[in-house]
């Protein structure tokens, strides 16, 4: 409460007294500035979020470098404060002029059947044109056109022809392929649409719906629901655990998580589930795996006992769940995500006026990391031991530098700013972020996971909701041998395809070594599964 005084008691106030208010009435100014300033970001951040662009990309041009002497930070601020973050305020024409790129025609086509269609002229054509006069044939003019075909419907009716003794009882039928469903119309082609058009392309199943009636197909969500959830439980479930094995066998995997919706799960409406997805490490350009888990939690449980049979490094966003198991086992080590201390500083440059924005905190540090990025960039094609010499030389004096500066710089930044959150992120965060210097198969972030992720957080926009638990599991299922085969350069509709024709025939086998001629990388798989390669 604010007390006032008369000018008559001002007068009687001796010096210190008039000394003691006048400080006090500064500070008070200073919080109420404090304030304010915090007011005003908290309002530009939410005008970005509603109105801006998410983007954080940038150029790399007027990089910000530096360098530790003396235990002080050098940086060559002269002209590295310029930078992509600010955008100018002035008009400006540009000019745009596209140049054609020479073999880009050739490079888009490769790998597509050409069917070549001749356009000639018959013999009296030619004489009526050319008359008395004598011709030859030049090189033909060709040009190229992209043909499509849209999905044609027909109907497969198999007529096994069934035998019976002349003498006894004895009945035998001719082979055929196993039905996936006993009774229906559902057929691996079929089938397999379904899972490309809702997991690959996130159409919702009454899209679909919609989408099979206007080419003749009758065939009803729910239906197309129960194909669903039954061909993945019966069929497509024991390829998924034997690829979920396989994620064991890599020494660096990337994890994350996403909340979705369950109608019928249990609990009260609105209830969050998630969707967790694993996969292997960035740096394994061969043979990734990506396999997807359904929880109706965010609780430690769920990983603790996916990770369970894993030894080795798990890269994260920074969630303490995963810090927590770490500390239970000596064979678990947990990274942290440098995109994720670099996105918190974006969003507080975003929140700064633009007239700040050239030396403010935030941007120095956005451009540190950026300076961080792009040596790392340069040893993308190394293998995960030469990365790790070069990380030691070029990569490692950067982030201690970073470090440093931070911890130099986050006690005399406003309290609670969206800068000194990002500040304080970075210096809770420091022990993870420094795992990849360590070894050469770690990567930086867990970019790769969020991509990966990526496809479900577009569906469920389109589909809001899944209806029950076991649509949620079966959407495990689809989701990860989609992102799998997409992660393997395969086309996901032939490769469903291919798994819901084989797999059947093999349910009563007790060896399962043949699924190893159905992992995305084998050798064995049919050709029309992969893309062709450019």
């Amino acid at each position: 409460m604010s007390v006032k005084f008369t000018e008559e008691q001002l007068n009687n106030f001796d010096k210190a007294m008039l000394i003691q208010l006048f400080l006090n009435q500064q500070e008070q100014l200073e919080s109420i500035d404090n304030k304010m300033q915090l007011l005003l970001e908290q309002m530009a951040d939410m005008n970005r979020q509603r109105f801006g662009r998410s983007s954080e990309k940038s150029d790399e041009s007027n990089q910000l470098s530096f360098t530790i002497e003396d235990g002080e930070i050098i940086f060559n601020e002269a002209e590295a404060c310029l930078d992509d973050y600010i955008e100018d305020d002035e008009e400006e024409t540009i000019t745009v002029t596209r140049k054609k790129s020479k073999g880009k025609k050739e490079e888009d086509i490769k790998g597509l059947p050409i069917e070549e269609i001749p356009h000639e002229m018959t013999e009296e054509e030619l004489k009526s044109f050319f008359g008395d006069e004598t011709w030859k044939r030049l090189p033909d003019e060709v040009y190229r056109r992209y043909k499509y075909t849209p999905a044609s419907v027909s109907v497969e009716e198999h007529h096994v022809a069934v035998y019976s003794g002349s003498k006894s009882e004895r009945m035998i039928k001719a082979n055929h392929p196993k039905q996936l469903l006993r009774n229906s119309m559902a057929s691996d082609s079929t089938v397999a649409g379904i899972f490309n058009a809702k997991y690959v392309n996130a159409m919702p199943l009454y899209r679909i719906e919609a989408e099979y009636n206007r080419v003749g197909i009758n065939i009803s969500r729910q239906t197309m629901s129960n194909w669903v959830i039954q061909c993945a439980d019966r069929y497509l479930a024991v390829f998924y655990d034997y690829l979920h094995e396989h994620l064991y066998d890599y020494h660096v995997i990337q994890a994350d998580e996403t909340p979705c919706l369950v109608n019928k799960d249990g609990r009260d409406a609105g209830s969050k589930s998630y969707m967790w997805v694993y996969r292997t490490g960035k740096m394994y350009k061969d043979k990734p795996i990506v396999i997807y888990d359904y929880q109706r939690t965010r609780k430690s449980d769920h990983p603790r006992e996916f990770l369970k049979d894993f030894k080795g490094i798990c890269v994260t966003d920074g969630y303490q769940v995963y810090h927590s198991i770490e500390k239970e086992r000596e064979d678990l080590t947990i990274a942290g995500c440098w995109a994720h201390a670099r996105r918190r500083f974006d969003e507080a440059l975003k929140a700064t006026p633009k007239d700040k924005q050239r030396s403010c905190t935030a941007n120095k540090a956005l451009k540190m990391i950026q300076a961080i990025y792009r040596e790392e960039k340069k040893l993308s094609d190394l293998s995960p031991a030469e990365r790790y010499e070069h990380r030691q030389l070029t990569v490692k004096p950067l982030v201690e530098a970073y470090f440093a500066w931070v911890h130099k710089v986050e006690p005399s930044v406003l309290a609670n700013s969206k800068t000194h959150k990002g500040l304080q992120y970075s210096i809770n965060q420091e022990q993870y972020l420094k795992v990849f210097l360590e070894d050469g198969a770690v990567p930086m972030d867990n970019n790769a996971a969020e991509q990966s992720i990526r496809g479900f957080c577009i569906g469920k926009k389109n589909w809001v909701m899944i209806d029950t638990v076991s649509g949620a599991k079966a959407s495990a299922i689809a989701y990860s041998i989609a992102e799998t085969a997409k992660a393997n350069n395969l086309k996901p509709y032939e490769y469903f395809k291919h798994l819901l024709s084989v797999i059947p025939e093999h349910l009563d086998d007790t060896d399962r070594s043949f699924m190893d001629k159905l992992l995305p990388w084998s050798n064995e798989l049919p050709s029309e599964c992969r893309k062709p390669v450019k």
